[in-house]
């Protein structure tokens, strides 16, 4: 059994109309719900052998965010900046390509490509992706290659606003 942790990045910057989509920042609330969400996923036990991210700069923050709360090697972290705006069948090719040694994978990226890959491997639709949302999938696969259609079930499924800030 392998397992697929999908994430997409914490919520981004509009400030700057020039700015380049690939390198829009985390907003406040961005800024706010990560360290949050980072300390979910290390409370979820969910450690992976390897992040594979997205290179725009909202998603890189969030994987390293991840990383560094994860207490993970920096060689566990692979930045990836052809994920930003690929579609599920990228993603989809992209883990069917990881090393089998691994058995637990992380993904950090953008919607609607994490929406559609999950949607893929577990038939489970979600009514939404939010930003900073987890998404960890079980896979009934021994190999990285035989990644398909309805693989994976939902274990996992948690975002920011499920949890109010307290009063």
């Amino acid at each position: 059994m392998r397992k697929l942790t999908l994430i997409r990045h914490a919520k981004s910057s509009w400030a700057d109309p020039m700015l380049n989509d690939f390198d829009r920042p985390l907003n406040k609330r961005g800024e706010t719900d990560l360290p949050l969400m980072a300390r979910r996923v290390r409370e979820f036990g969910l450690f992976p052998d390897r992040i594979i991210t997205s290179g725009a700069l909202r998603a890189l923050t969030t994987a390293e965010a991840l990383a560094d709360t994860l207490e993970l090697n920096p060689d566990q972290l692979c930045e990836l900046p052809d994920l930003f705006e690929s579609c599920s069948e990228t993603l989809l090719h992209v883990l069917q390509q990881q090393p089998d040694h691994f058995h637990h994978l992380m993904l950090v990226g953008h919607s609607p490509g994490l929406d559609a890959l999950a949607y893929y491997l577990t038939h489970e639709a979600l009514k939404k992706f939010p930003t900073s949302a987890v998404l960890h999938i079980h896979l009934s696969i021994t190999r990285w290659s035989e990644l398909a259609d309805s693989c994976g079930t939902v274990v996992l499924f948690d975002y920011p606003k499920m949890h109010p800030a307290p009063l």
